[in-house]
Order: structure tokens, then C-alpha cells, then sequence
């Protein structure tokens, strides 16, 4: 018996043709990335902790928050570009 997983897998390959097949060496690559990108992310995160506690007023911690997220969708935009490289490789 097959998996959910199985099924719509099988149903995305009739729809959209048959998914790529990753080498190890590229999973090897696309697994640093993530490693790479989430310790970015991380101390993106602490940097902003410590000005977070220094916020005089709401406004300045509405303002830290939006920079926060401003900065780690950067980040996170240029990991899907890494990761977009390397599952086009040939």
C-alpha cells in the first residue's frame, strides 16, 4: 500500500512530468546552504535581541522588527537563489 506521499507524488509527475533526481553531491550542497543560511539567520537574530531590549518606545521596537524581517527576507531570498543554482547544475 502506498503512502500519501507516494500518491501525490505520483499525481504532481502526471501533471508536471517527472521530478529531478538530485546527486549526493548536489544534496551535499543544498544541505550547506541550509546550514549556512539558518547560522545567518540565527545570528541575524541575536544581533537584533540586544537592540530589541534597548527600545525606548514602541515605535522603535515596531521599527527593529520590521528591519529584522526586512533583513532575514534578504537572506532567506538569496539561499533559494544558492539553492535554485544547484538544482539547475546539470
Amino acid at each position: 500500500m502506498k503512502s500519501a506521499y507516494e500518491l501525490a507524488m505520483e499525481r504532481l509527475e502526471k501533471t508536471s512530468g517527472p521530478t529531478k533526481k538530485l546527486s549526493a553531491a548536489q544534496k551535499a550542497e543544498i544541505a550547506r546552504i541550509e546550514k549556512t543560511y539558518e547560522a545567518k539567520i540565527a545570528e541575524m537574530r541575536l544581533s537584533f535581541e540586544e537592540r530589541f531590549g534597548a527600545a525606548a518606545s514602541a515605535e522603535e521596537l515596531d521599527a527593529l522588527q520590521a528591519e529584522l524581517v526586512g533583513k532575514i527576507g534578504s537572506i532567506e531570498a538569496k539561499r533559494e537563489k544558492e539553492k535554485g543554482a544547484v538544482w539547475n547544475a546539470k
